[in-house]
Formats: structure tokens, C-alpha cells, sequence
């Protein structure tokens, strides 16, 4: 499961309720949370909680001199997390080696987490999970904030938990804070365990979709879309989106993958991750980009070496500056584009796209194979796209549109085929 590359986060259901009938009343609605902790089935979920677990501390002890500094604190749980799990009792297939070369969610500074999110968000809607994860304080009835980690690693020990409310719909007498301090309150009570907003080691999330209640426990410590990009720019597509967008595409052996707006490299280090039999082709018209992606490709080249079974010959990825209208690569030769246009919002500009959209399909047209030649194309300036892509039709097909959610902006996946 550690091994899906398009899942964020892992959690293993205790309990879901497709109808979940709340009470008018804020107090009885909250009661009614309570008394379902002791009702709950929650001896196999812990269960597969600790052989997770049990799957990521042998991964971890390794590393543990690491954690001093931030930077390898992000490489610790890192390999603690994704191969650790992913490595255990899995038969060895023979992509095993690329698989759990990025299984792994890098930690640190992890922002987009669904997590205790929209605890925080009081209130509002819950839709989105705000960035927050400084205050997750609020979260989980943590009247008693234990802040004693003498316990070591003994199973006797008290556990220490935190409860995660993501709440979304409109019917709900009670914010998603009222709801976590009460089923959290529930839960200290029943298993005798401690609060803990930030050294907890269990995770009990709550999710409220209208009338739908899901209980379950986490599996993942940070996020897995982190898994193999250490340095950042200011907007570095997810891992399980770079996937996704690749998957669309079913590349084949020997495939020529170009990403040929790059920034830092998501797309293709995933695509030469997982699609090592093709030969992936990264470029930007930014210095610094083309930088950033260089050094991504390099860390992802260290991690490679440090593997056991060190077989492993380089990846194939290179990656170019250039500027996207004018490529140096000759007429037909990429069998697929995989790219994520700028949106205009923090890169470039709406304006600018109005130009450069018709350029880049233009160009993206002139490189592809004719017939079989396809691309996955993500943008959230849909309106000037299909403008754009109307006066395209002689190059290009649409074929499916997929909705995704980038940072909360609404954006589209274009399958596009070449005519």
C-alpha cells in the first residue's frame, strides 16, 4: 500500500457511517460523538497501525543520528517511512528497486497535510484544509498537554494521540474543533491514553462530509507526495499529481517523455522513477529552475547509491535550458509531452499566457510523433487554453479533461493527441 504513487496520505478505516444521523442540538450531537468511541471496532485497526509501524522502526533506528539537523531530518523520515514499509514482505518484483526509490514522503516542513488542518478552521466551511500546522493545539481536547517523553520505545508505555477533525458541509450544529476536543476527550477516556498535539503516536482522524463519518487512524507521518523532490521552487508540482499525469499518457518501453517546462524537475525525476525503460527529457527557460531540478536529480541519484542493492546506473533523465518556443529537438521525435503550463498566478501572467499558450502548443506540436504522439498538459487558465487550443485543432485532438486540485486552485489535466 506504502507503494501507490498517487495517494497523499494512508489511514486504515476503524469505522465509516454512510448516513450518520446528527442531532439538532449541539450538545447532543457532540454526546453522540462521545458514546461512539466505545462502540467502535478498534482492535484490527490498531493492529495494522503497529505493524506499520513495527515496518517503519527498523527503517528508522539507522538514521536516528541524523536528526540533529532539518535537512536530514526531511531524509530520516523519509527513508524511515516509505521504503521501510514498502521493502517488508512485499516479493520482491523485479521494479522493486525504482518503486521504493521514491516511496518515500519527505518530512519536515510539510504543509498541504490534510491533517488536523481544518481543526483549526473553526467555523468557515472546512473545505480546504488551510496550510496550518503551527496551531494544531486547538485540534484535541489536549487539556492535558503531556510533555514527557521519558517513555522510550517500550510497548508498555502510555501512547500518546491527538484526534483530527476534517468537517465539510453546512448542517453541522458544531465546529470541527468541538468535535475533535469531545471524540478526542471520548478516546482519552476509553484507551487511557495521553493528549499530545505534536509528539503523538497515533493519530485518530475524524471526517465529517455532511452526513457521511468516517473514523480511522493514520497511517502516514507526512504527506507521501514528497517523496523524492528536496528542492523546492515556488510551485513544485506534487509527486502523486506528476504521476497521475504521466500515468494518463501509458507510457511504453522506449518512449521519449519531454517535460519542456520543467521548473523543478517533478515530473520527469517521477517519470524516471517509475518509468525507467523510457528516456525522459526535463527543460526551463530559467536558470535557477533548470538548478533546482539539476540538484533534485543529483540527491535523487545520491539516495539511489545508498540503496542496498547499488546496481543501479545513473537514471535516464537529462535535463536542458532552453526556451519554449524555439526547442532543440528535431521535428517528431517525443512520443510525450507531460508538462504543467504556468498558471499566471505565481509565475508569469494571465496576459502573458494569451501568447504563449498558442506558441508552446504550437511547438509542443512540431516535436511530437504525428498519429501516436500524445500529451498530458495541466493548467489552471483553462479559459485562455482551450482558446488557445481551438486554433489548434489541426495538431491537436482533446481527448478527457481530469479536474485536479492544485493548492486549492481548480485546475484541469488536457489529454491531448496528435493528429
Amino acid at each position: 500500500v506504502h507503494r501507490l504513487r498517487s495517494v497523499d496520505n494512508l489511514f486504515v478505516v476503524v469505522q465509516e457511517f454512510k448516513d450518520y444521523q446528527f442531532k439538532e442540538n449541539k450538545e447532543d450531537a457532540l454526546k453522540d460523538l462521545e458514546d461512539l468511541v466505545k462502540k467502535l471496532p478498534w482492535t484490527n485497526p490498531l493492529k495494522v497501525w503497529e505493524l506499520n509501524n513495527s515496518l517503519k522502526k527498523k527503517k528508522t533506528k539507522r538514521k536516528k543520528h541524523n536528526l540533529q539537523n532539518p535537512a536530514s531530518k526531511e531524509k530520516l523520515s523519509d527513508d524511515g517511512e516509505g521504503e521501510g514499509t514498502a521493502q517488508k514482505g512485499i516479493s520482491k518484483e523485479k521494479d522493486c528497486p525504482q518503486n521504493t526509490a521514491g516511496a518515500e514522503p519527505a518530512s519536515g516542513q510539510d504543509t498541504e497535510k490534510t491533517e488536523g488542518v481544518a481543526s483549526q478552521n473553526g467555523e468557515e466551511d472546512d473545505h480546504e484544509h488551510s496550510d496550518a500546522k503551527d496551531e494544531l493545539q486547538a485540534g484535541s481536547g489536549s487539556e492535558t498537554k503531556a510533555g514527557d517523553d521519558k517513555a522510550g520505545e517500550g510497548e508498555a508505555k502510555v501512547l500518546k494521540f491527538r484526534v483530527t477533525c476534517n468537517r465539510a458541509g453546512d448542517k453541522h450544529s458544531f465546529t470541527s474543533n468541538e468535535a475533535a476536543r469531545d471524540f478526542g476527550g471520548a478516546v482519552q477516556e476509553h484507551f487511557q491514553w495521553k493528549a499530545d498535539m505534536t509528539n503523538f503516536d497515533v493519530e485518530v482522524l475524524l471526517n465529517i462530509h455532511n452526513n457521511e463519518v468516517v473514523v480511522g487512524i493514520a497511517l502516514t507521518e507526512e504527506s507521501l507526495h514528497r517523496r523524492n523532490i528536496t528542492h523546492f521552487g515556488p510551485t513544485t508540482l506534487r509527486s502523486t499529481l506528476a504521476y497521475g499525469m504521466l500515468r494518463l499518457c501509458n507510457p511504453q518501453p522506449t518512449d521519449i517523455i519531454v517535460d519542456p517546462m520543467c521548473g523543478t524537475g517533478a515530473i520527469p525525476i517521477e517519470g524516471a522513477s517509475e518509468w525507467p525503460s523510457c528516456y525522459h527529457i526535463a527543460g526551463d527557460n530559467n536558470p535557477q529552475a533548470v538548478k533546482r531540478a539539476a540538484n533534485n536529480i543529483s540527491s535523487l541519484l545520491k539516495k539511489n547509491e545508498n540503496k542496498e542493492s547499488s546496481t543501479s546506473s545513473g537514471i535516464p533523465l537529462d535535463i536542458i535550458q532552453w526556451d519554449i518556443c524555439n526547442l532543440p529537438l528535431r521535428t517528431g521525435s517525443v512520443d510525450i509531452i507531460v508538462t504543467d503550463m504556468p498558471f499566471g498566478k505565481r509565475i508569469g501572467s494571465k496576459k502573458k499566457n494569451w501568447d504563449l499558450y498558442p506558441a508552446c502548443l504550437m511547438e509542443m506540436g512540431r516535436i511530437c510523433t504525428p498519429g501516436t504522439g500524445r500529451a498530458a498538459l495541466l493548467t489552471q487558465d483553462k479559459k485562455c487554453f482551450a482558446k488557445a487550443l481551438s486554433r489548434m485543432g489541426h495538431i491537436w485532438r482533446k481527448g478527457q479533461t481530469v479536474w485536479v486540485n492544485v493548492g486549492g486552485l481548480h485546475a484541469a489535466v488536457y489529454l491531448l493527441r496528435r493528429t
